[in-house]
């Protein structure tokens, strides 16, 4: 039996998954956490990832890593690290992204030339935010990785050139899904010189080896990961509920939208992601539950007592600013506040409601975009709080479905390394690989729920 293994190194934690090649059963696996914040030594995801995998990878053939997107790594001449590595949930380059979109002509010209208009999440304003505020750090930098691409290039052993994939390098800012080319003219304008990339593999490439003689696949980002996990297909639309949020479907041609909301991502089998991204997700519910004094399956049941629409109360979520609509200084309100709707249960179905209002909003810009919807798909921690499916039902006007809860990013970079063993020109199938109940809820949507929230919206940040 050959073993391959995945990684998901995302904001919060690393899990390794380690699973049969062939039919995707799942072996054994484990985690480490990493440190909180928007900014972290990349030598602590270097710790976190040895200790997960201390003995966990014998035998393994095979493996590849899922990471957190848009982080910058800067390395200088020595390949070391120049600075603590900026998250994707650093919000002080806005500014810069502004600067960006206007040096370069507009958002049309950004969607024109690398499918999507920088936001502060993206690589490219994090640099450039370096080159303005640590000009010295910035003259030292002498190649730029993302976090996964970071750690898969020491597990290579720090080869002189570094490895990427495409739908990783499509969240970078200067690399262009619509023509599969580096746009080194924009990494130049933002870091103010030139700098040594990753190159961009194919999705079934073999990159090198570990010291152990572990064949490495290119990796991806999280989100790609996770449809390779999940087994997107046409007409599925992928709702995440992690430390972000997520919508997200896999299509046949690049998306280009100038209005910045929808990303116009590369996937991680040679098609196309559009996806919208929030920054407030899970921890609206894990915030609302330590305000109640309860915990999560209490706030559940909170929830669930109380009628769609809260009473009237609506929760704008933007409790970390927010990344669409792009408000990185915006902050979290209550809406429609009474005496009689303010109870406990209100305000617990105020918090599920807003976390999913955003992403209602993100599968309507997919829609724009093209995407058909027929079904969505909710995974991620927040999506096995027993409210959030029923509460789904209510906002979306295609089925909900609530698959197992599992490592899905992790899943998907063991699903890379188990195609990169076989070789191929579509990754294995692996069917029912996960234990648990799938649930399904059928669209029951309420609409003024969306309507207050999106009243809620309007009145502090319009259009």
């Amino acid at each position: 039996m050959a073993l391959v293994a995945g990684v998901d190194s995302s904001t919060q934690s690393v899990k390794i998954v380690v699973r049969d090649a062939d039919s995707g059963a799942l072996v054994r696996e484990a985690r480490a956490s990493h440190p909180d914040g928007t900014e972290v030594d990349p030598a602590a995801w270097v710790s976190a990832l040895a200790a997960a995998s201390d003995g966990l990878l014998d035998g393994v053939s095979a493996m590849a890593i899922g990471g957190q997107q848009h982080g910058m790594v800067a390395l200088d001449d020595e390949g070391e690290v120049v600075r603590d590595a900026l998250l994707w949930n650093d919000t002080r380059s806005a500014p810069d992204a502004d600067d960006l979109i206007a040096e370069l002509g507009g958002p049309q010209a950004w969607a024109d030339a690398v499918g999507s208009v920088p936001v502060a999440a993206f690589t490219v304003t994090k640099v450039r935010w370096m080159a303005r505020v640590e000009p010295e750090n910035a003259a030292r930098t002498s190649r730029v990785l993302l976090p996964h691409d970071y750690l898969t290039w020491l597990l290579a052993g720090r080869p002189d050139e570094a490895a990427t994939d495409r739908g990783e390098a499509s969240g970078t800012g200067y690399w262009s899904p619509i023509t599969g080319e580096y746009r080194t003219d924009l990494l130049e304008m933002a870091l103010g010189h030139d700098a040594r990339l990753p190159h961009v593999h194919g999705p079934a490439s073999a990159i090198g080896e570990t010291k152990a003689g572990i064949l490495l696949g290119p990796g991806t980002g999280d989100n790609m990961a996770a449809a390779l996990g999940i087994g997107a297909g046409p007409g599925d639309v992928v709702v995440s509920l992690g430390t972000s949020g997520t919508a997200f479907a896999v299509s046949d041609v690049p998306a280009k939208d100038p209005s910045g909301l929808v990303a116009g991502f590369a996937d991680a089998t040679g098609h196309f992601l559009p996806l919208v991204c929030t920054l407030n997700a899970a921890r609206v519910l894990s915030s609302t539950a330590a305000m109640l004094n309860v915990d999560l399956d209490q706030l559940a049941t909170l929830a669930m007592a109380a009628a769609p629409g809260a009473g009237g109360l609506s929760l704008l979520p933007y409790l970390d600013g927010e990344r669409t609509p792009n408000l990185p200084t915006a902050q979290g309100s209550l809406h429609g506040l009474t005496r009689d709707n303010m109870t406990p249960e209100n305000l617990a179905r105020a918090a599920v409601e807003g976390m999913l209002g955003g992403l209602a909003d993100a599968v309507d810009a997919l829609v724009e975009v093209g995407v058909e919807p027929r079904r969505v798909i909710l995974v991620g921690g927040a999506a096995a709080n027993p409210a959030v499916g029923a509460v789904a039902s209510t906002l979306f006007t295609v089925p909900v479905v609530v698959p197992p809860a599992g490592e899905y990013v992790a899943d998907g970079a063991a699903r890379q390394a188990a195609w990169v063993l076989a070789g191929g020109g579509e990754p294995p199938v692996w069917d029912d690989v996960r234990e648990g109940e799938t649930r399904m809820y059928q669209p029951d949507p309420v609409a003024a729920v969306r309507q207050a929230y999106g009243r809620a919206r309007g009145a502090l940040y319009p259009a």
